[in-house]
């Protein structure tokens, strides 16, 4: 078995399964028309029919709920325990999770005081009469929170919380990975359970198929099902008056799994994806692969960290509250999973339909954060492909100047191609204005359109960009990026600073560089002194 040596062998030759899909999703369910004061003045006048309304109100509702869920409890014989601050409530529910034997059901329910937003009365005077009277005002108050753990015979392992206090919203939380070992059991395709994923599978495309398939409908329904089982705040006539829950996206993972053939393979892996890439968490790098510009305006620390526990390390690169995560899983599989933990980062609604258009955007980041990895890394160019840059070029009818390896243009040139690489709706005339300047220590007013034009042209005559059909923008091909960043590092990285190692003008005396090449031309000498003697 072959030693990967680099990030593209990695991918390419030693990854054994590979499985995109959501891993967690936290959900919140609300009433919609109890999540503003005068919707709450509506439910309790025009659907009850109160002359008013009041927090006392409230009351009775919540008693009435609270007084059945102690009474489900009792009646199906289930544990009701009160979590302590600090308890992990996963460990406990793994303890309950290996003890529970039938296909679904309710394993426990647990208790505890959390913060919540609630409704308040709160007493206001009438500027004209001055008699008081009651209003309804958004507050926080602490209150108790049940949890109702629970298997599904589709879903696997997953709960909902209940707020016992008015407008009652539940959380419901999920895992793509539980659904997709569900499925396949039920399917019959045998397959090795990795913690939070997959192993091995013997329908890889299936599995696939089946994180395709988790729809914003299937979770829809999962939490219909679960709210007609268990004890629901609101009556028969208060569904039909239309106070139902309705659910959005509080939190969501996107995950995309590469099982490793061997641990060494993944060790491999991040060493040298840490040694290139500490730079991805800049905001030039974070608007590349997440698709959206960042401005001084935009909030959020942007940084790069590397996160070790113990000999693993991680990867964590921000936007705005959105995470990218990489990580080695338990030294078998390569996880890269985006975590969006609100959708208007990205101009898209929190309810759950919007769930397509958060997947395309999670799962795009993650590929573009490889594809940054692997072309950081794995960036070559041959012999006729260098020529070609350092000569004119001729294209059709059309001729185009040299992109000479050496000239400073041509440099900046391809270190702003590098800046645009990944962004999926490409770049503009002006986009590319105003990075190109400052790489040529320009004013923006030096770079005019025109002159940026002809340098457009230059690369997309020679490969490196093409525009896209039917507009103004660019795009950088394939073969333009890996050139651009081969050029771009050569120079900066090993040519500028190895020349002035070796330089004789250079300041820096004492350099290991400069000692070989001083070992080298005593040689010479040597050898010529020898020579001249030998004649």
């Amino acid at each position: 078995m072959s030693v990967a040596r680099s990030v593209a062998e990695v991918l390419d030759g030693h990854v054994t399964l590979e499985i995109e899909g959501i891993d967690r999703m936290y959900l919140n369910g609300c009433v919609p028309k109890l999540q503003y004061e005068m919707g709450v003045v509506g439910f309790f006048r025009q659907h009850l029919g109160y002359p008013f309304a009041s927090s006392a109100l409230m009351d009775p509702i919540t008693k009435r709920f609270i007084a059945a869920i102690e009474q489900f409890v009792r009646d199906r014989g289930i544990d009701l325990i009160m979590f302590k601050k600090g308890q992990r409530k996963d460990t406990i529910a793994a303890g309950y999770r290996a003890r529970f034997t039938p296909e679904e059901g309710v394993m426990f329910v647990g208790k505890a005081q959390e913060k919540a937003r609630v409704f308040r009365t709160e007493k206001r005077k009438h500027p004209e009469t001055g008699r008081t009277y009651p209003w309804i005002v958004r507050s926080t108050a602490l209150v108790n929170q049940y949890y109702f753990y629970c298997i599904d015979r589709d879903f696997g392992p997953f709960f909902l919380k209940f707020c016992s206090y008015f407008p009652y919203t539940v959380k419901l939380c999920i895992n793509g990975h539980e659904y997709l070992k569900r499925q396949l059991a039920q399917e019959g395709i045998p397959f090795v359970a990795l913690d939070n994923g997959l192993l091995a599978c013997a329908d890889p495309e299936r599995a696939q198929a089946i994180c395709d398939d988790l729809s914003a409908e299937h979770i829809a329904a999962l939490f219909r099902k679960w709210l007609a089982i268990l004890p629901d705040p609101f009556s028969e006539e208060d569904r039909r008056a239309g106070y139902q829950y309705d659910l959005s996206i509080l939190q969501v993972e996107l995950s995309l799994t590469q099982v490793l053939d061997r641990p060494l393979t993944g060790r491999i892996f991040f060493e040298e994806v840490i040694r290139e890439n500490l730079d991805l968490g800049r905001p030039d790098q974070v608007q590349l692969i997440f698709g959206r510009r960042v401005t001084k305006r935009t909030p959020g620390r942007f940084r790069t960290r590397v996160i070790t526990n113990g000999v693993t390390p991680s990867l964590h690169v921000s936007y705005k509250w959105t995470q990218i995560k990489q990580y080695h899983k338990e030294g078998r599989a390569l996880r890269t999973e985006t975590t969006i933990n609100d959708t208007r980062d990205f101009a898209i609604g929190k309810r759950l339909h919007n769930l397509p258009a958060l997947r395309e955007v999670g799962f795009s980041a993650n590929r573009r954060l490889l594809d940054v990895e692997r072309t950081s890394h794995d960036c070559t160019m041959d012999e006729d492909r260098f020529g070609r840059m350092n000569h004119p070029l001729q294209v059709g009818t059309q001729r185009t100047s040299a992109l000479r390896f050496a000239d400073p243009i041509v440099q900046g040139l391809f270190s702003v191609l590098v800046l645009f690489s990944l962004l999926p709706r490409g770049f503009t005339n002006r986009e590319f204005r105003e990075r190109l300047a400052p790489m040529l220590g320009l004013p923006l007013s030096a770079m005019t359109p025109g002159r940026t034009s002809y340098q457009l042209r230059r690369l997309r005559l020679h490969g490196f960009i093409a525009r896209q059909p039917r507009s103004n923008r660019y795009r950088v091909t394939k073969d333009g990026l890996r050139t651009a960043l081969f050029c771009a590092r050569t120079y900066n990285r090993l040519l500028r600073p190895g020349y002035h190692s070796i330089s004789a003008e250079s300041p820096t005396v004492d350099t290991t560089l400069l000692r070989h090449f001083q070992k080298l031309e005593d040689l010479l000498d040597q050898r010529i002194a020898t020579a001249k003697l030998v004649a």
